[in-house]
């Protein structure tokens, strides 16, 4: 990046990132290149978007032919590909469930706190609005969904909050947090931020018996973990779950900005009870059907559970050989971490895979995390780790 432009950027970006200054003009696939012609091969996916690849060239191709004709109107008429692409999501999922569409993950979470309160408003004898969510979950950055995550130190200088949230330890603690109020429990089933930490399926889904029995809401944020991330469509069909309310954005539009909820309390919003100016247009939807399709396609012919085996057996490799550094490998699919020894060594791993031309994550308890495209292809993996074993023979 020039001078001249690090020092514009200062003067007009509110500082809210500690930046790396590299400034990046073109990628394809796991492969991105910056202004002086180095290139790197991206563990990141932009933090689990790009999921078919940077550029992939058929989104790029609906993006701009839908470019060409009609861009946005409003969700006061009717969006072709956002109903086609609320039918696709429905059908993979599973589930018997409707769509809303906003334009993030944190927006989509509030709309799942905004089914879950009304819910407990029209159901049952008592007004029931609270929400239990886990230490060290991550739900977004507006007020409420920040409230709804459990991490005490995000919540410093923001408040006052809404109302309502409550963190639990462990899944085991929540039942004897449930009391007359409580209206839903809001989980990631593997928590990202929180250091890509899958929690016990058994577990889960005892949860969900639980609250069945109970009418409480089982609200699941995958954000993060849907849309293939982890093997399935949802992270809840890996965990052979059926929630009451699930959140999706990041990867599902390819780089382009989408969120959505989906539920299957279907009566509980009305026309006037929530909108989106943007949410669903013709531009997001049109490129999140082609990422369905795209991915629906290599889950079937074999060829996304093949990538996964692939990079599972080069990260087993690297901590195999690298135990002097990291204590343990977490997650599944292609959302993975390595647990390192101290946050310093994690911070040297990351800036030395970055020398080496390798794009890397951290996340909380000390984890190197790995969101890699799920179209990264065989030789853009190896690549990968043959640079990220050069970082860490440098430490």
């Amino acid at each position: 990046m020039s001078k001249n432009l690090q020092e514009i950027e200062k003067q007009y970006i509110i500082p809210t990132y500690g930046r790396n200054y590299t400034n990046f003009v073109s990628a394809k696939n796991a492969s991105i290149t910056d202004d002086k012609g180095k290139e790197y091969i991206d563990f990141t996916s932009g933090i689990g978007v790009v999921s078919v690849g940077h550029s992939n060239e058929r989104v790029s191709k609906a993006l701009c032919a839908q470019a060409d004709k009609i861009m946005h109107i409003s969700n006061l008429y009717v969006i072709e590909p956002q109903v086609k692409c609320a039918e696709r999501i429905v059908k993979q999922s599973t589930y018997d469930m409707q769509c809303f569409f906003a334009n993030s993950g944190a927006e989509a979470n509030e709309g799942a706190i905004k089914i879950a309160r009304k819910y407990g408003e029209i159901e049952g004898e008592s007004k029931r609005y609270k929400i239990i969510t886990l230490d060290k979950s991550f739900h977004g950055r507006t007020i409420t969904a920040l409230k709804a995550t459990g991490q005490e130190a995000m919540h410093n200088y923001f408040g006052p909050f809404p109302d309502g949230f409550t963190y639990a330890a462990d899944l085991d603690a929540i039942e004897g947090m449930i009391d007359s109020h409580t209206v839903a429990v809001m989980i990631e089933l593997v928590q990202g931020e929180g250091g890509v930490e899958p929690l016990d399926k058994k577990k889960v889904q005892a949860l969900e018996k639980m609250l069945k029995s109970k009418d409480i809401l089982l609200i699941v944020d995958e954000v993060q973990t849907g849309v293939y991330r982890t093997g399935e469509f949802l992270a809840s069909n890996v965990y052979e779950i059926e929630p009451d309310i699930i959140t999706l954005a990041k990867g599902l539009g390819g780089g382009i900005p989408i969120g959505v909820v989906m539920t299957s309390k279907k009566e509980v919003l009305s026309p006037g009870d929530h909108g989106s100016t943007f949410g669903g247009n013709y531009l997001s939807t049109v490129c999140a059907n082609t990422v369905i399709d795209i991915l629906v396609e290599r889950k079937a012919s074999g060829e996304l559970d093949e990538t996964f085996l692939m990079f599972e057996n080069k990260l087993k490799e690297v901590f195999k050989n690298n135990r002097n550094l990291f204590t343990s490998s977490v997650g599944f699919g292609l959302m993975r971490g390595l647990r390192v020894k101290d946050a310093q060594t994690l911070t040297n791993i990351i800036n030395l895979s970055h020398e080496k031309g390798l794009l890397m994550l951290k996340a909380g308890r000390n984890t190197l995390r790995f969101l890699p495209p799920l179209t990264i292809s065989e030789a853009e993996t190896n690549e990968g780790f043959k640079r990220l074993d050069e970082a860490l023979s440098s430490l």
